[in-house]
């Protein structure tokens, strides 16, 4: 989440191509990260599924929930691993305005920035709103680099395979299988108890 977008807030949910379920349903994709525990939470699992929660106090409805998925930190490091998952919601707020809404649900996590790559207690990343494309100092739509990482694909090609890349024009599960099958290996984790199972979620 580092540039600004200049569109306003998607409209009624509706079935065009592109949006979040493929067919018809939510249009609006945020990515999900932890590799570190933020304050009063066991594990960055716990972290991850309690910044999802915590959207549904600031104004985003919470639709759909991949399986939680732990992957190697990118580029390599010796962090720990990292905690993924991709959501998708509804929301009235433009694009600006979201990233703005989970920046400061990431603070209120504890995140801090310092160094590209650090390990983290959480990242909100804006995948894609409503299919928008566009570049500026804060936001980059879609995200920039989701078409390059099976940490964010494979979460994604599970709740909206049929989603399509704005610019690329690849379905989310095209892009996935054209992905070395060596880069970037995840593998699915539990859900953490106390937090609602992946799947469909009415907030």
């Amino acid at each position: 989440m580092a540039r600004q977008a200049r569109r306003a807030a998607a409209g009624p949910v509706t079935g065009r191509p592109g949006n979040a379920a493929g067919e018809a349903g939510p249009r609006i994709l945020i990515g999900i990260g932890s590799n570190l525990a933020a304050a009063g939470f066991a594990s960055p699992l716990e972290t991850a599924a309690a910044g999802v929660a915590r959207l549904s106090d600031v104004g985003i409805a919470v639709r759909r929930r991949s399986r939680w998925y732990m992957s190697q930190p990118v580029p390599p490091s010796d962090q720990p691993w990292y905690v993924n998952g991709v959501i998708a919601v509804e929301t009235a707020l433009a694009p600006l305005a979201l990233l703005d809404t989970l920046l400061a649900v990431e603070a209120g996590f504890g995140r801090r920035r310092s160094v590209p790559n650090a390990a983290r207690t959480l990242d909100l990343d804006l995948l894609d709103h409503d299919g928008t494309q566009s570049v500026g100092e804060r936001l980059v739509l879609p995200h920039q680099r989701l078409h390059q990482r099976r940490f964010v694909l494979a979460p994604l090609a599970e709740i909206a395979p049929h989603w399509r890349h704005p610019r690329l024009g690849k379905t989310a599960a095209e892009l996935l299988a054209a992905l070395p099958p060596e880069q970037q290996p995840v593998h699915a984790a539990a859900d953490p108890a106390g937090y609602p199972a992946h799947g469909v979620h009415c907030d």
